[in-house]
């Protein structure tokens, strides 16, 4: 038998507690009562203790001591509130739209009528249903683009997208192909403002030249040969939320002048029309290319650039944080095994060894996607090494991270042991400071060192940025 739902009601009113209480127990309705807004908090504390909870509370405005609009704003501080209605007695329109904007989900005139207080309690439990479903979904997004790894370099890209995800500003993702920028950025839209908002992902390099004033700010109908109907562009779509701009290196020099024209203005003109519609959103860009070396080209403008480089953000490869690799093993094992609806493979000691010798030219994204092929060949519940290296046998391969090396710079082949030490030692500094984000103070800590020792250290080979 469905457990039944809890409706409390708080009235200072004997007859219109007991007249509530009577309505909704036969329909169903468990119900508790309480003279006053202190007595009503006091209940739930009191019932929360045991378990159990009300859904949906149905409170007086005016009543002595704690009035209801105080009530309603404890009530909705609590860690798990009810949704409250209001009802009153006098008709106060002001004190109803108070009391909607702070939160309640409906407002009752008395003397209550019996089908408007109950059509206003299943909207507001279909309200509550529907928040936590939309709250259980956000959460389940959220796992889904979730950045996985505790190396200092992937603490120092958290620690950084907190920080710029309080704000509007443009952000530039740097980072080799499979590092996961798509899920840096989607994790600065979910930590903003913004989060409610739409995410549109746009990729500049699959978009047709001849398309990309359509793609970007839409179309009216008629307005060229096969526009059959008026069409929302991407800005205008991300209005409210966040527009990424995936592989912007990618996007061709004439629409890099329209795309900056609607970046300074915030307006948005269809083709097609010549009326302009206001847009308000984030912009993230990311690429893989080396932006400056392409403003120097003259491939990319440089206003543009700069419009989109306010806060850089760099996501190291996955050979600079090859710690992370169990975790992302394990996390990758499991997301397969709930698509595929099979219990769960673990990664066994030889195969876990054998990933972290490797380096990953394909980054995050070929490590999933061996792991993926690896699981059809694991028959027991252990992905072994062998069937990694069955997997790598048939793609590309993957070099051991000591035979990665270049020759030049591989210390064992060096002529002489100072020369040995020399290239040991840049190699050690070049790891770690990768390893820490590039920050200098973080990495000198780390290795217990003095900073000013460092920098001299990083000066001698050319580590400095």
């Amino acid at each position: 038998m469905a457990e039944r739902i809890t409706v409390l009601v708080v009235d200072d009113e004997g007859d219109v507690r007991a007249s509530l209480e009577m309505i909704l127990q036969y329909e169903g309705y468990d119900v508790w009562t309480a003279r006053g807004g202190e007595e009503a908090l006091a209940r739930l504390t009191r019932e929360e203790q045991g378990g159990k909870t009300a859904a949906v509370v149905l409170c007086d405005v005016k009543m002595p001591r704690m009035d209801g609009i105080e009530t309603l704003e404890k009530l909705l501080a609590r860690p798990a509130p009810p949704a409250v209605i209001m009802i009153s007695g006098h008709g106060d329109i002001q004190t109803a739209v108070e009391a909607v904007k702070k939160g309640a989900v409906d407002f009752l005139e008395k003397p209550l009528e019996q089908n408007r207080v109950l059509v206003s309690i299943a909207n507001a439990l279909r309200e509550k249903r529907l928040a936590t479903e939309n709250k259980l979904l956000r959460r389940k997004i959220s796992e889904r683009w979730e950045l996985v790894g505790e190396t200092p370099a992937l603490a120092a890209l958290r620690e950084q997208i907190g920080r710029v995800a309080s704000s509007n500003a443009s952000v530039l993702i740097t980072g080799e192909n499979g590092t996961g920028k798509e899920i840096v950025a989607r994790q600065i839209h979910l930590s903003s403002a913004r989060a409610a908002g739409p995410f549109v992902t746009v990729n500049c390099a699959a978009i047709p030249a001849e398309l990309i004033e359509s793609e970007f700010f839409g179309h009216e109908k008629g307005s060229f040969t096969g526009a059959h109907e008026r069409r929302i562009g991407h800005f205008e779509a991300a209005s409210g939320g966040t527009l990424f701009l995936d592989e912007i290196g990618d996007m061709p020099l004439n629409a890099q002048a329209k795309v900056l024209r609607v970046l300074e203005t915030h307006e948005v003109t269809r083709v097609g029309s010549s009326k302009p519609s206001p847009i308000d959103l984030r912009v993230i860009s990311a690429t893989n290319a080396d932006l400056q070396k392409a403003v120097e080209e003259k491939l990319f403008r440089l206003d543009l650039f700069y419009r989109l480089n306010v806060v850089p953000l760099r996501v190291p490869p996955l050979r600079e944080r090859l710690d992370d690799v169990q975790r992302l093993a394990t996390h990758f094992l499991r997301e397969i095994a709930e698509r595929t609806g099979r219990a769960p493979h673990h990664l066994a000691p030889d195969a876990l060894n054998y990933l972290r010798s490797l380096d990953f030219p394909g980054n995050v994204r070929q490590l999933r996607n061996v792991l993926e092929a690896a699981t059809v060949f694991a028959e027991a519940s252990a992905v072994e090494r062998v069937h990694l290296e069955r997997v790598l046998a048939n793609g590309p391969g993957l070099a051991a991270t000591t035979r990665a090396l270049d020759p030049a710079s591989d210390p064992f082949h060096a002529p002489t042991f100072e020369a040995f030490k020399d290239q040991s030692e840049a190699l050690f500094f070049k790891r770690k400071l990768a390893e820490y984000g590039g920050n200098v103070k973080r990495t000198a800590e780390m290795l217990a060192m003095q900073r000013s020792h460092l920098y001299k250290k990083l000066d001698r080979y050319g580590l400095k940025n």
